[in-house]
């Protein structure tokens, strides 16, 4: 189900964007199914290209560096911070730094491709009020948060307490959802994926 939202008031910064830089945004609480959607988005639209963020964390087992992210040092991303490299980013959990970098955006566009991002709620505002005018962002909302605690509580990877602390992230998160462009309610993952698709196209101006 797709609602349309009041414009969010964005503050205008020279970004030195041209008119065929676009940006596609997802963002979600976590289990919302936006890693899904994103997969999903990849497969189908060629011309889109997964933007590949920054994070300090240790790699898990089976991502490559450059591939999934650009595994970086906590100081590192602290020192680009100063440089003023990143798009956004943020302290996700307590001394784990996720970011975009601006370099990361010219290098996509330069291959004319459209960048797509899978990023947190709080990055995802910060980008479509640099590029107001260039990004389409979805807010992919859950059907509700006892059903987000049933699908984190499935994947069989968080104790009591780190369940807690995404739920009460993604309660706070989802206070934003008018912030974004659309909301797409992820109650039937097939139909959300071609409901945020044909959004993507449309905003794109590429054929359904």
């Amino acid at each position: 189900m797709i609602f349309t939202n009041r414009p969010f008031l964005y503050f205008p910064v020279a970004t030195g964007a041209k008119a065929n830089h676009k940006i596609i945004i997802l963002t979600a609480p976590s289990g919302a199914g936006k890693t899904s959607i994103t997969h999903h988005l990849l497969k189908k639209i060629p011309q889109l290209s997964f933007s590949i963020s920054a994070a300090t964390r240790a790699a898990r087992a089976g991502e490559v560096d450059g591939r999934d992210y650009y595994f970086i040092s906590e100081a590192e991303f602290t020192k680009k911070i100063k440089a003023n490299e990143f798009v956004e980013w943020e302290m996700v959990y307590e001394g784990k730094y996720y970011g975009t970098l601006k370099s990361e955006l010219q290098r996509l566009w330069k291959k004319d491709k459209y960048p797509l991002l899978d990023i947190d709620v709080k990055g995802a505002i910060h980008v479509q009020q640099q590029y107001p005018k260039e990004s389409l962002s979805v807010f992919i909302e859950p059907p509700s948060v006892k059903e987000l605690r049933r699908r984190l509580i499935s994947r069989g990877s968080e104790s009591e307490d780190s369940l807690q602390t995404r739920l009460n992230k993604a309660e706070y998160e989802l206070s934003f959802m008018n912030h974004f462009n659309k909301v797409v309610v992820n109650d039937d993952l097939e139909e959300a994926c071609a409901e945020t698709e044909a959004l993507v196209r449309k905003f794109l101006n590429l054929p359904a």
